[in-house]
């Protein structure tokens, strides 16, 4: 931190320009500082039309990190696991329900709730976190 001397260059004391200096580093300090981003976790379809739901996933985390949230979003963090490999499915939702109990708030995105999503979304009802529903246009709805 600057040490901010409260005696002028002629040794007087010299209060208000020590104050002000001080309070320009404090507003610094604050400003550098980052907000408070909740972390929320993105569920959403990810089984079929898998390119097309990784982008749809990827705009709706976009989208929450917009809306000043830190998104969370399980499409994008296991690319090598096979979904069309039961026990490599189970295995990724077993790691994304561990990962979703981190986050304040479920976002779920679409009009169609996939099975990994209900199983997704039971849990975290569960565990009592708040479960928010959008559509396929990121407009906040009612629960499906």
């Amino acid at each position: 931190m600057m040490n901010i001397n409260k005696f002028n260059a002629e040794g007087y004391y010299d209060p208000t320009p020590h104050e002000a200096l001080t309070n320009i580093v404090k507003k610094e300090k604050v400003a550098s500082k980052p907000a408070f981003r909740p972390l929320v976790y993105i569920c959403a379809p990810f089984h079929g039309a898998v390119k097309e739901n990784v982008l749809k996933a990827t705009q709706f985390a976009e989208f929450a990190f917009n809306r000043g949230c830190i998104p969370l979003t399980p499409h994008l963090l296991f690319p090598f696991m096979d979904d069309s490999n039961e026990k490599e499915r189970d295995l990724a939702i077993f790691m994304d329900i561990i990962l979703m109990g981190k986050c304040q708030e479920v976002w779920v995105l679409g009009d169609v709730i996939s099975k990994g999503m209900s199983i997704e979304i039971e849990k975290a009802k569960k565990r009592r976190q708040p479960v928010r529903y959008f559509n396929k246009d990121f407009e906040e709805v009612e629960a499906l």
